[in-house]
């Protein structure tokens, strides 16, 4: 009926016959209306009987939600079905406003109530499988926020967060005019939230069926020295307050020396687990009587958040760059003592992780300590640094659950930098800080796109498990270890595809740049033992019939079948490698023969720099700070298994870079390139002395016996 009044309508009364006809002949074609549609809604006008199924008014989302039926249930199990796999496990759906897939009207707290017991009718559908919570509804405690917005500890964090402040207060009426700026602050969000309507945030997180499916997310912490992150780590997981003196941390600590003088020397590791049920904390604290155990908390668990505790100290930073790039973190929390601000080695840590492209967040930690306006200038050069042209982050403060919500669901945007302020003493902001943790999203970089057999793929996991399967196994090795009665295990990253215990991968490279088989025999992931892992996932395997003296930091497990099927013969190692590389500082030049350290994700040699190639021409082959070049690296000591476009970093004593790798040279073409950039010498691929004595010394024994016993028998043949 709209098309026929439309058309009708654009034949003015002024026109002629020969007009009119005309227009409707011209509108005939592009808002023709269909006979028997036409004839269907006379009927319909009439009262005739026999309406045809395509009337029939299909029901809303909100009608759906709110007054479910049997048919409903199975249409938001599908549609949320959808939402979890997008989100590897869970999905966050917000219902509401004025804008988005679930945009609607909520009238009253009836509404949300009805939202809610129907969300988890559907979450606990045979396909979904699933639990749901509310995390925040804009409707109610509108008046609780109303009125803790003026408290000073809220009125700091807004002022920063929102970025509409005046300047610091000198005097009392400074302070009372930022006050007042707040407060006209607050009063603007709360309009603006009634425009967009009231809106209900649900968490969705699918139960897994066992410790393989349970969802991970790795958080590196990172700060300067006696910034509390082992502290923050000890009341995050034991579920404990700190005495002010260091008690909450004493359980991390790995040595008597870390015990004795307060400070992290090794890369620690701390789970926080949320339960399955109702997405609880699990934490370490007794139960009943006795701790709990690692298994016991991934057992309870749908999701895990594992905590890299590292070094804040400068002379442990080479072990804070490896457990940075080679723990391969999804999270980055950067931890700043309010007293103290952003100094020493915080803006290291963040230069780092900005150079890996790792999202962050900012804890303050003792503002219950701090001075108000101490912590004030430290919120003021904090927002300055994130908010320079080197950082490029919006930063948010977080002081509430809907700031929580809305900083967990924008973090997937890496130029969004959460703030938190912290006390593990008195327990201010532990709760909103746990809460972020709980929703944060799972990294999506080792997603995979669904492929046409999506359907068949296993229960729990979604078509995305199915389909990691079917890439080449790459396991990163970090750590070694010789237990008792067990053997050799070693404990990193699978970054792609899948393994089973008894499967048959290669181990390598040597210090000859050789591979070797070897049989995975049992894989254990926080302390379980599980039949099976899956890309993205930290677990510890134990080698069958490998020597602790065969195994390095830097090597990697690989599959003997690729993605296509096709089993490889040998993997391919190189000596040289070309990368794009950006210097961050350097006193004074780079030129070639230049040796530095780089770190790229589990490796780390030190390398020398064969040749620098400018887009500047005029530049030649030197290298400044901010300068940005194609370098060419050689290893000094041993062959590497490094993938392109993988990033890097470089540094030696104060100098600093980055880059990512281009391409991995084969061998002839390492051969061409060392001989032209040695004019002919080859000096660059001969080793040094002690590098050939360092690759004897980790020979096989039984090879080194019968080369000995040969040169013997040669020797009294000639006498």
């Amino acid at each position: 009926m709209d098309d026929i009044t439309f058309r009708i309508s654009t034949v003015k009364v002024g026109d002629t016959t020969d007009n009119a006809a005309s227009v409707v002949s011209a509108t005939s074609t592009k808002y023709a209306v269909d006979e028997s549609l036409f004839d269907a809604l006379v009927d319909q006008a009439t009262g005739t009987p026999g309406e045809p199924e395509e009337l029939k008014t299909e029901r809303t989302l909100k009608q759906r939600l709110v007054e479910a039926s049997p048919e409903d249930i199975e249409y938001l199990a599908k549609l949320v079905n959808e939402r979890i796999d997008e989100g590897e496990g869970e999905a966050m759906l917000e219902i509401g406003g004025c804008s988005g897939e679930f945009a609607m009207e909520l009238n009253n707290d009836d509404d949300v109530k009805s939202i809610g017991e129907t969300l988890e009718l559907v979450a606990g559908h045979p396909s979904v499988a699933a639990f749901a919570n509310l995390l925040h509804d804009s409707g109610e405690g509108a008046a609780a926020k109303t009125s803790t917005s003026t408290t000073p500890t809220t009125t700091t964090t807004t002022t920063y967060a929102r970025d509409i402040s005046v300047e610091a207060a000198r005097d009392s009426s400074k302070k009372k005019t930022k006050q007042m700026a707040v407060v006209s602050e607050q009063q603007l969000i709360s309009a603006s939230a009634q425009q967009q309507g009231r809106t209900a945030v649900f968490l969705v997180r699918r139960k897994p069926s066992g410790v393989e499916q349970m969802l991970e997310v790795r958080v590196a912490v990172v700060g300067n020295v006696d910034a509390g992150k082992s502290t923050m780590l000890g009341v995050l997981t034991q579920g404990q307050l700190d005495d002010g003196r260091g008690k909450a941390r004493v359980a991390l600590f790995r040595h008597k020396h870390e015990i004795d003088s307060g400070r992290t020397s090794s890369v620690g590791l701390e789970i926080l687990g949320f339960d399955k049920l109702s997405g609880a904390p699990i934490r370490h604290a007794p139960d009943a009587h006795r701790r709990l155990g690692w298994d016991a908390v991934c057992n309870r668990s749908s999701k895990l958040v594992a905590f890299l505790d590292l070094a804040g100290h400068e002379k442990y930073l080479k072990t804070t760059v490896f457990g940075m790039a080679g723990g391969a973190p999804d999270y980055v929390m950067l931890m700043v003592a309010a007293n103290a601000g952003l100094s020493g080695m915080a803006r290291e840590h963040l230069g780092l992780a900005l150079a890996l492209g790792i999202p962050v967040f900012v804890v303050i930690t003792k503002i219950d300590m701090c001075p108000a306006n101490v912590l004030d200038n430290t919120l003021k050069q904090l927002t300055k640094v994130l908010r320079s042209s080197g950082c490029r982050k919006l930063p948010i403060a977080v002081k509430d659950r809907r700031s929580v919500v809305m900083a967990a669901s924008r973090f997937v945007n890496h130029r969004v930098c959460p703030i938190f302020q912290i006390s593990n003493v008195t327990g201010e902001g532990v709760d909103c800080l746990q809460t972020f943790l709980n929703i944060l999203p799972v990294n999506r970089a080792y997603a995979v796109k669904k492929s046409a057999v999506a359907g068949d793929a296993e229960a729990g996991g979604g078509g995305l498990r199915k389909d990691r399967s079917r890439e080449q196994l790459r396991y990163e090795i970090n750590e070694i270890f010789n237990v008792p009665y067990v053997g050799t295990v070693v404990s990193g990253v699978l970054v792609s595809g899948q393994m089973v215990p008894g499967q048959t991968v290669w181990l390598g490279p040597d210090f000859h740049g050789n591979f070797t088989q070897a049989t995975l025999k049992t894989i254990h992931r926080k302390r379980v033992e599980v039949q099976s892992a899956y890309a993205g996932q930290s677990v510890s395997i134990a080698l069958k019939r490998v020597a602790r003296q065969q195994v390095r930091k830097g090597m990697v497990l690989l599959g003997k079948t690729d993605s296509a099927g096709v089993e490889i013969a040998q993997p391919q190692v190189s000596m040289t490698f070309e990368a794009e590389v950006v210097v961050l500082y350097h006193s004074t030049t780079i030129t070639k023969r230049y040796q530095a350290m780089v770190h790229c994700g589990s490796v780390h040699q030190t390398a020398r720099v064969l040749s620098i190639e400018q887009a500047d021409a005029s530049s030649g082959s030197l290298l400044r700070t901010g300068d940005r070049a194609r370098v060419l690296f050689q290893f000094i000591r041993h062959p590497e298994y490094i993938l392109p476009d993988t990033r890097l970093i470089f540094r030696e004593g104060r100098t600093k870079g980055v880059g990512k790798v281009l391409r991995v040279l084969s061998k002839q073409e390492e051969h061409d390139v060392v001989f032209k950039a040695t004019n002919g010498t080859m000096a660059f691929d001969h080793r040094s002395i002690k590098a050939k004595i360092e690759s004897m010394r980790h020979q096989n024994q039984a090879s080194v016996a019968a080369t000995k016993a040969a040169l013997s028998a040669a020797s009294k043949k000639q006498i």
